[in-house]
């Protein structure tokens, strides 16, 4: 391929900046422009270096342009699509994607009336603590994994200004917690056959700040998946049972470790300890002979980068690594997410399962 794709980022804060700093040195797709509603924002596409439109429809009636980046608040991304597929441009969106599966739906008939590539920027699909769980579970390094539990934890409440507004589609449950669902149906094969939720409001936004979630899986796999702003103690980014050992990654520099059952070792009868004012054999801790304890496994790599894997798509060469029915398929979790968290009751037969290849 002797020219780049070029791609107008539309939107420049702060996921919009990133964006460009990532595509910076891409040998198949290079920015080649911005368009911003703000006007200090599009001085600053200037500064660093960019081409700057006047609007929207300026972006949509140039030729040259192939790739519309969209990295905006999240209740405009549907139209911006849409119009831009009707401009012959192909679309890359941030997450999540649109507010609703109906919406979402009506994202995809633009793109396929189109004939354009429509992909959404799951990126923690790419996050090496990630990457090493999704590995334990394929290669069954600790036996068949049973419980997954994924959290992010902060204390600092919920950033910026329109996330805490519901009009704009705020809220942690559209923020992280698209990426830990995304990565726990990317990792588990298997449809959900229950769900329970709990929403948090305790900061007094109109929008939650923070959720657990409770997923069943028909293979057996219970999932927690947790995210909290108002934790000012973190519990591990991960942690994993199986049937022969556990896992645990603490943060994302990769701290933790696994420790496992020692196949070799003699069985011992464990003996009484003190546990507050009385005894227990059934919390007392194994012998050191009786577990193996070893650093997490390096982590497995995605064969590519979603902007080398997007380039590919459109050009007609690869498979998209986020597929637009996985996206699909979370954003009807987040329905149930919010679902379950109304009523109190757990979600059955609702989803989309098995994901079209």
């Amino acid at each position: 391929m002797s020219t780049k794709h070029s791609v107008v980022i539309v939107g420049f804060g702060g996921m919009g900046s990133y964006h460009a700093k990532l595509m910076k040195d891409n040998q198949h797709v290079e920015v080649t422009g911005t368009y911003d509603v703000l006007e200090e924002r599009r001085k600053a596409s200037v500064e660093a270096g960019y081409f700057s439109y006047d609007s929207y429809e300026a972006v949509l009636s140039d030729p040259s342009v192939e790739v519309v980046l969209i990295a905006t608040p999240n209740d405009v991304h549907k139209d911006l699509a849409i119009r831009a597929f009707k401009a012959g441009k192909h679309v890359i969106c941030e997450k999540p994607v649109t507010l609703s599966v109906s919406d979402f739906q009506e994202m995809l008939a633009a793109a396929d009336e189109a004939g354009k590539v429509l992909m959404v920027h799951q990126n923690r699909r790419w996050d090496e603590d990630f990457l090493i769980i999704k590995q334990m579970y394929n290669e069954k390094t600790i036996g068949e994994l049973f419980r997954i539990e994924s959290r992010v934890h902060g204390a600092n409440g919920i950033p910026g200004d329109w996330r805490h507004l519901e009009e704009y589609g705020g809220g942690m449950l559209l923020d992280w917690g698209v990426h830990l669902l995304d990565q726990i149906i990317f990792m588990v094969d298997s449809k959900i056959t229950s769900l329970s939720s709990r929403l948090s409001y305790i900061l007094g936004d109109g929008v939650d700040d923070g959720f657990e979630a409770y997923l069943q899986f028909e293979n057996g796999v219970s999932a927690v998946i947790e995210v909290g702003t108002t934790n000012f103690i973190t519990l591990p980014r991960w942690y994993v049972k199986g049937t022969e050992g556990t896992g645990v990654i603490e943060d994302w520099s990769l701290n933790g470790r696994v420790v496992s059952r020692n196949q070799d070792a003699v069985k011992v009868e464990p003996k009484p300890i003190q546990a507050g004012v009385g005894l227990t054999k059934t919390m007392a801790p194994p012998s050191e002979e009786a577990t193996i304890t070893e650093a997490l496994p390096a982590p497995y790599r995605q064969p590519s980068s979603f902007f080398d894997n997007f380039a590919a798509v459109i050009e007609g060469s690869a498979e998209p690594i986020v597929k637009n029915e996985e996206v699909l398929r979370v954003l009807n979790i987040i329905e149930a997410v919010f679902e379950a968290g109304r009523t109190g009751e757990s979600i059955k037969d609702f989803d989309l399962y098995p994901v079209t290849k």
